[in-house]
């Protein structure tokens, strides 16, 4: 594979060279960049040019020689192939492909994605013509090291935006590299039971059951202690919860690959993409931390995730840095979605890890960014920018203090000066 090092020696050379990995948050792009002259714009982009991986989410699906059919009524996304050049004139050198949109032009947009990113030279990852492409770490050089990237999506959404492998009698599906959650609801036995009754009179025979969860697969259940209701499940507790579970087998399949490619000396980075989000959106979900740590434990030397478009704490574990959630970096949105108003919707960080000799990471350096301009984010009448621009003054101030506040709980120490923040080892 491109990019992999065969002398030993070399390889140990480049393993104890410092490198830098310059994190965003995610790419919802749909306009081309490229025309932008904007001092603003420049100043953002130089700093991300200073590392060796530029990492973004492209948070679309590319319209490409494939075609392909919208997917998706409300929050359908797509775009041409020149937002990925202008993605490679930013800076970034690196996507994450899997998301909820990426399956928004079904397989046709897959395999367009697939092909134009390719063609710009980005590491990707998080998609394929089959979930064994769609599951594999990719790996180039970038700066003196061998780096590798995994990413996954953990939905909500339908089984079928989610890659497969051809069996007897059933066609490989290109799709996304799935991390596979259920969503169950526990309830106190007198709501349990109540619902269990509402189910009876309902749903006549195993029949209609299955009818009814076509295109899906009728979940598996224990049928004393849960239900099944049209595609929900409900456990009967001792209290009122909402819990995620995340499949075993699925896990296990990528953090074995974590385990393997960390043990060739790779540096894998580690995405995830969810909107299994906690009601306020700035928390972590317990079970991203979980998962997280066991991507850390397995090997991963990064872990950095999406989806809840704020930004969301930080973590050092076992020296390898954790993103919980960096936010927006490029938002091109329609103005009457009223659900991005919230302030937190339009700020976020870049984050700049730098690795010293050895690969252990030294520090990282936080520049925090208003998504698209502080002019709209203090009037919501202004038409917002098309790029994101440095947060300066109080703004940064509010940006930084906020993260501090959020990653404290992690044992973690946010420090600011003059614009600039840090998080040292």
């Amino acid at each position: 594979m491109h990019g992999e090092l065969d002398d030993p020696k070399l390889k140990e050379e480049c393993m104890s060279a410092p490198f830098s990995i310059a994190l965003t948050g995610q790419s919802l792009i749909r306009h081309d960049l490229r025309t932008i002259s904007d001092r603003r714009l420049n100043e953002v982009v130089q700093l991300l040019k200073t590392s060796d991986v530029v990492f973004t989410n492209l948070e679309t699906t590319i319209y490409g020689r494939y075609g392909g059919w919208p997917l998706k009524g409300s929050y359908f996304g797509a775009a041409a192939p020149s937002v990925l050049a202008a993605l490679r004139e930013l800076g970034f050198n690196s996507l994450a492909l899997a998301n909820n949109h990426a399956f928004d032009l079904g397989p046709s947009g897959i395999l367009s994605t697939l092909e134009e990113a390719s063609a710009q030279d980005f590491l990707h990852a998080g998609i394929g013509v089959d979930q064994h492409q769609a599951a594999k770490i990719e790996k180039k050089m970038r700066g003196s090291r061998t780096v590798g990237l995994i990413a996954m999506d953990a939905g909500p959404g339908p089984s079928f935006m989610y890659a497969e492998d051809a069996v007897e009698g059933r066609m490989a599906r290109p799709g996304i590299n799935r991390l596979k959650v259920s969503r169950v609801f526990e309830l106190e036995v007198e709501t349990f039971n109540m619902l269990r009754s509402i189910q009876k009179r309902f749903l006549s025979s195993d029949l209609e059951r299955a009818n009814y969860a076509q295109p899906e697969d009728p979940p598996q259940i224990n049928a004393k202690d849960e239900i099944d209701f049209y595609g929900t499940v409900f456990r009967r507790s001792d209290q009122y919860a909402r819990r995620i579970v995340i499949d075993r087998q699925s896990a296990w399949n990528q953090l074995s690959a974590i385990v393997e490619e960390a043990g060739r000396g790779t540096f894998v980075i580690v995405y995830l993409h969810h909107h299994h989000w906690e009601p306020s959106w700035q928390q972590v979900p317990p079970w991203v931390q979980d998962f997280a740590h066991d991507c850390v434990d397995a090997g991963a030397g990064l872990f950095v995730s999406h989806g809840a478009p704020v930004l969301q704490a930080i973590e050092i574990y076992h020296g390898a840095p954790i993103f919980y959630g960096l936010g927006n970096f490029i938002f091109h949105t329609d103005k009457d979605e009223q659900e991005w108003s919230p302030p937190e919707v339009w700020k976020s960080i870049v984050a700049s890890c730098n690795f010293e000799t050895g690969g252990r990471l030294r520090e990282i350096s936080l520049r925090p960014v208003i998504v698209g301009g502080p002019e709209a984010l203090s009037d919501r009448q202004r038409d917002r920018l098309p790029f994101p621009v440095f947060a300066e003054g109080k703004l940064a101030d509010d940006i930084f203090d906020d993260l501090a506040d959020r990653s404290a709980g992690f044992d973690t120490v946010v420090s600011h000066e003059n614009g600039i923040g840090r998080i040292i080892l």
